[in-house]
C-alpha cells in the first residue's frame, strides 16, 4: 500500500517535470522569434570551443602525463602532505 511519502515524492517529480517543460517552452518560443538567434548561438558555441578545447591544448598540459602509477601516487602524496603543513 503506498504511503503519503510516495505521493508527495511523485507530486514533487511532476512539478519538477512541468517546470522544466515550461522553461524549455519559454526558451524555444523566444529563440524561434529571434532574427539573429542562430548566428548568436553559433558565435557562443565557437567561443566555448575556443575556451575549453584550444586553451586546454596549449595552456593546460597534463601534469601527470608521463608518470607511472607509482610516481603519480608519490607525487600526490607529497603535494598533499607539503601543502597541508
Amino acid at each position: 500500500m503506498p504511503c503519503r511519502g510516495d505521493f508527495v515524492f511523485l507530486q514533487m517529480l511532476k512539478r519538477i517535470r512541468l517546470w522544466f517543460y515550461a522553461v524549455f517552452r519559454f526558451y524555444n518560443e523566444g529563440f524561434r522569434n529571434m532574427t539573429w538567434g542562430r548566428q548568436l548561438w553559433l558565435l557562443i558555441l565557437i567561443k566555448l570551443f575556443i575556451l575549453f578545447v584550444v586553451l586546454r591544448i596549449f595552456f593546460f598540459q597534463p601534469y601527470y602525463g608521463g608518470m607511472s602509477d607509482e610516481q603519480r601516487e608519490s607525487s600526490v602524496a607529497t603535494e598533499l602532505t607539503v601543502r597541508g603543513q
